[in-house]
């Protein structure tokens, strides 16, 4: 099947535009505080050069989106579909952050909700990857109605592995729990 794994995806709050390389420094702009790294497997992404790591990593995802607020066009955060299995009917959402004025608003809700109604038109499962102490991130997922079914060492590009808690949601269930998700 042929899919774009890297639209632009658009709602009433959010926009998901693939990310450039000249995006760097207004997502860095929300990256650069330490509170956004606290939960997340590698908290030292705050710091210019490790964070430079991640966006080369996101940059060859071809899978990356910057997440830019509807209201006032300022970048907030970024997120990614990523290693598509063909064989599985199955693809990874993750490596998601937010800048902390935009926690408890609904945005992760929101930009969620969008990527799950485009992504269930062309696989039948969706997996996550949430670090083991990301408490906030597991909770989240929950709420979309996806459960943890496996643990799982990531190897994050040019960083240690991490152990990871492995998420899943499929089509089926999406489909039956997506109105009350709105």
């Amino acid at each position: 099947m042929t899919f774009s794994i890297q639209p632009t995806l658009e709602n009433d709050r959010v926009t998901l535009v693939p990310l450039q390389e000249t995006d760097f420094e207004a997502l860095y702009e929300v990256a650069s505080d330490p509170k956004v790294w606290e939960q997340h497997p590698n908290k030292d992404r705050w710091k210019r050069d490790v964070f430079q790591i991640f966006f080369d990593g996101a940059m060859q995802s071809k899978g990356a989106f910057k997440i830019v607020d509807q209201t006032n066009g300022q970048v907030i955060g970024s997120t990614r579909f990523y290693d598509y299995d063909a064989a599985e009917d199955s693809i990874l959402i993750g490596y998601t952050f937010y800048g902390t004025a935009y926690w408890g608003k609904g945005i992760n809700h929101s930009v969620k909700k969008m990527m799950l109604d485009y992504i269930f038109q062309f696989v039948s499962k969706v997996n996550l990857h949430v670090g083991t102490t990301n408490v906030r991130s597991q909770i989240a997922v929950g709420r979309i109605g996806a459960e943890k079914v496996a643990e799982q060492e990531v190897t994050y590009f040019g960083e240690q592995p991490k152990l990871n808690f492995v998420y899943q949601i499929d089509r089926t269930k999406w489909n039956g729990i997506r109105e009350n998700y709105l």
